[in-house]
């Protein structure tokens, strides 16, 4: 998602210039396995972005985002920078699942 959200801020060909609107507009953002991303300044910079844009309703409409991660509140801050970690730990409701993996369960 970074590397095209990237992609059309810098005019490359094949990218999608409508990825950022809705990314932003979204009325529910679901963000999968925060952590689990090669990360870099820009692509930090843009989730920057995308949570304070939706956080802040800059874009003028009620937006829901919801983050699964298995990374720890420090990991995040170690990772994403206290600008990120702060906003994920003052306005988001955390939730913590315990139990088996289902996926070695199933095994």
């Amino acid at each position: 998602m970074f590397d095209e959200i990237i992609d059309a801020k810098f005019g490359k060909e094949n990218s999608k210039f409508d990825l950022i609107h809705n990314i932003l507009t979204t009325d529910l953002l679901i963000i999968d396995d925060l952590g689990t991303e090669r990360t870099n300044e820009l692509h930090l910079t843009e989730l920057f972005t995308i949570i304070n844009t939706r956080l802040l309703n800059q874009n003028n409409k009620i937006t829901k985002t919801i983050i699964s991660t298995n990374l720890r509140p420090d990991e995040i801050e170690k990772i994403y920078t206290t600008r990120i970690s702060s906003r994920i730990a003052g306005y988001y409701r955390i939730l913590r699942f315990f139990g088996e993996d289902l996926r070695f369960k199933k095994r």
